[in-house]
């Protein structure tokens, strides 16, 4: 696997240590972890977001 640097404050490093440690995963691990729950987060808003009136008329749409 190829990794490269992040730079990050000191006291955002401690927190990920102690986040990967409480996890039991590494601070690699951690921030992939941080990264895709944000993304899901991200997905989630957009999904809860209103219909727009093509979607309501493909839900309401008459399949028979």
């Amino acid at each position: 696997m190829q990794s490269t640097s992040v730079r990050i404050d000191v006291a955002t490093h401690q927190e990920l240590k102690k986040l990967a440690a409480t996890l039991g995963t590494t601070v690699g691990d951690t921030v992939a972890l941080a990264v895709r729950r944000l993304r899901q987060d991200g997905i989630g808003t957009e999904l809860s977001g209103q219909l727009t009136d093509d979607e309501v008329g493909w839900l309401d749409a008459d399949l028979g």
